[in-house]
């Protein structure tokens, strides 16, 4: 894979009132220059148009922003170039306030016939989403193309809210009626919708290829379906926007990260400099998260962005950049050791998103909750892992994760049993692998029958699954199968309520205790190579978090994968993350050890508009970086190792082989260290 992104880059909005005037009056190269060099910025995708519509270029196509007197992008576009630094730049696409104003007739409608998008009323601040079945395409494509045209030595081409509703404007319903689809129906308006971003990338992909077949190009929608391979063709790397305090979470990134990773195409980090989200003006994150942020990125074989928002005067915040900066300088120092680096992993998750990849396109949802809550586990137990879709090599590991609702159909169900048949190993929960006419597909060692009527019910797992701060019965927030264990080995019992909570019956605060006695189903089984857990564990994770359940499953997980675990790790609290990154040409492994305190901070509270939904109720915060010591590694390889390595440091570490075992230990680390081990 060619490796051509800019690990320290900036993605510079500016989406600017025409109620503000004075655009870029305080633009100064010399100054702007140097606030990108002390903060060691090495590439910023520069806007050429903004949400509310204007143009910051001399355009023919759009209107320059009223406030605005000279050509700003080219006066940020030459700033950049003549100190080396690269510039993408950036285009609204699926929002475009003047095109609306000027256009209403372009404007997205929902069923109901009302004013779809983020701005559902004329009286509603906010951004007015455009239909790509009307002519509003037509004229983005124009707008493309003059800006590639105006500027072929650009870095890149960044296409903005790449979205669309359940249109049903005349376009759209011209577009249904001719296609033979009824919009009275959802699943057609959804094809509709669906038809419309494919044209959309179709067309604007074709824009601008058709001037620079080399020219990079991003469509950014905020998310990567996870086995929706149709729309990658247009795209020449992706874009991972995760930012911890927006309401992503610390744990969001590594997800994208560890998928798009087998995808063999380059991708970034996208955080924010901001304390909460996007376009906030005066809102600044510690330096250390963004330093931790960044960090991630590069243990998670990502190039790193920070998103900004420059002040309609043009002057960049010096406090932003000084921030930014000591993140920056740090990569600066790390980042040769994640050039054209390879996630090792012995575990890979199936995504339970990706089975659904194009319905998932059609009818977008955020979140696999089963899929969430098994890479928390993952993240937390210190797995080596992956997440992958069904179209990706399964030979590569030594167990597969199908998290709680993985519908296998008969041609995953062929990959799997051929994947078994060669010695993989495959864990199972609630109705992954459960046909609902055939039952259970694979050969568990137990009866998997219907849903329990008990919620909650408890588990009180085996001895060698008991978690390390219980052994009486634990409550399971969702229905298990009744799971009948025949020539397996049981991995626990279900204990049922005495009753679910209803009018008739109830039993103080939540639900009622266990019975004192087993239900007589096991809350799972294990044969061979094949273990099934009889509840949707990784959801129930997701939603409750319980240290106990995590402890259960990650016992759980090591047990199916026994001695072809190639990683282990002493004294590392579950707050920590680590990857191994492999480097053939250099002959090295890069061990990654990641560890910051994360705090939900504030509560609920009202912010002010822009595309924030509803109310933040807290923020994920990372303030002091506090160390954690004297972390033993025991990491088994193949290769003859010649030397151990701080790095970038270069400090030798003292380390012994036996059996194949690489044992060392590091005494310390803050935030980030990694770790270099050479071999012959």
């Amino acid at each position: 894979m060619k490796q051509t992104l800019r690990f320290r880059q900036i993605h510079l909005d500016f989406h600017t009132s025409e109620a503000i005037p004075g655009i870029g009056e305080c633009f100064d190269k010399r100054a702007y220059q140097e606030t990108l060099k002390r903060a060691a910025v090495n590439s910023v995708t520069t806007f050429a148009t903004c949400h509310h519509g204007w143009s910051y270029y001399d355009t023919k196509i759009g209107k320059r922003h009223p406030g605005l007197a000279f050509d700003l992008l080219r006066a940020q576009f030459e700033a950049c170039k003549e100190i080396g630094i690269n510039v993408p730049i950036y285009l609204t696409a699926g929002v475009h306030n003047l095109a609306a104003e000027e256009h209403p007739e372009w404007r997205e409608l929902d069923p109901e016939g009302r004013l779809a998008g983020w701005a559902n009323s004329n009286l509603t601040p906010g951004f007015k989403t455009l239909s790509f079945h009307s002519p509003y395409l037509d004229y983005l494509c124009k707008q493309v193309r003059e800006v590639v045209e105006l500027f072929p030595e650009a870095d890149g081409i960044f296409l903005d809210i790449i979205n669309q509703a359940e249109d049903c404007s005349q376009w759209a319903l011209t577009y249904m009626q001719s296609q033979g689809l009824d919009p009275l129906k959802r699943e057609d308006r959804l094809q509709s919708r669906f038809d419309a971003l494919m044209k959309y990338y179709q067309r604007v992909t074709e824009t601008v290829r058709s001037i620079n077949a080399d020219m990079p190009i991003f469509h950014n929608s905020g998310h990567v379906t996870p086995g929706f391979r149709d729309i990658l063709p247009f795209f020449s790397h992706l874009e991972l926007e995760s930012l911890p305090t927006g309401g992503w979470g610390y744990d969001h990134f590594p997800l994208s990260a560890k998928y798009v990773h087998r995808l063999d195409m380059e991708y970034l980090g996208m955080t924010g400099k901001f304390h909460s989200t996007w376009g906030e003006f005066g809102g600044y994150k510690h330096p250390n998260a963004l330093r931790y942020e960044c960090c991630a990125m590069l243990a998670y074989g990502a190039r790193c962005s920070i998103g900004d928002q420059l002040h309609p005067i043009g002057e960049l915040d010096s406090s932003t950049y000084e921030i930014i900066g000591e993140a920056y300088r740090e990569i600066a120092q790390k980042e040769d050791f994640a050039v054209e680096a390879r996630n090792v992993a012995d575990v890979a998750l199936l995504s339970s998103a990706s089975v659904r990849g194009g319905e998932l396109f059609r009818d977008p949802q955020r979140e696999s909750a089963s899929d969430t809550g098994a890479v928390r586990v993952l993240l937390e137990g210190h797995f080596l892992f992956d997440v992958i879709d069904p179209q990706m090599d399964f030979a590569d590991y030594k167990m597969l994760v199908l998290p709680d609702d993985v519908v296998v159909g008969p041609e995953l169900e062929a990959q799997l049993r051929a994947y078994l048949a060669a010695g993989g190993k495959l864990f199972l929960s609630q109705n992954s692998g459960v046909d609902p006419e055939r039952g259970m597909l694979f050969d568990v060692g137990g009866d998997v029958g219907e849903l329990s009527e008990f919620l909650p019910d408890y588990v009180k797992p085996d001895e060698a699954l008991r978690p390390d701060i219980v052994s009486s019965p634990i409550v399971m927030y969702g229905k298990s199968r009744r799971l009948t264990v025949t020539d397996g080995e049981s991995l626990g019992d279900v204990h049922d309520s005495y009753f679910n909570r209803t009018w008739e019956h109830f039993c103080s605060h939540q639900h009622a205790p266990a019975r004192p006695e087993p239900s007589g189903f096991a809350s799972g089984v294990h044969k061979s190579n094949v273990l099934y857990l009889a509840h949707p564990v990784f959801s129930i994770y997701r939603g409750f978090g319980q240290v106990a359940l995590r402890q259960y499953l990650a016992k759980a997980l090591r047990g199916l994968l026994a001695s072809d675990e190639r990683l282990e790790l002493s004294n590392f609290p579950s707050t920590a993350r680590v990857t191994l990154m492999h480097q053939p040409k250099e002959k090295r492994y890069v061990l990654h050890l990641l560890h910051a305190h994360t705090i939900n901070r504030g509560g609920e509270a009202e912010l002010h508009g822009g595309n924030v939904s509803g109310r933040q109720k807290s923020y994920e915060v990372i303030e002091e970086l506090l160390p954690i010591s004297d972390i033993g590694i025991t990491l088994k390889l193949t290769e003859k190792v010649k030397s151990v390595r701080l790095e970038p440091e270069g400090l030798e570490l003292e380390y012994s082989v036996l059996k194949g075992k690489l044992k060392f230990n590091v005494s310390r680390i803050f935030h980030h260290q990694m770790i270099g081990v050479y071999y012959e």
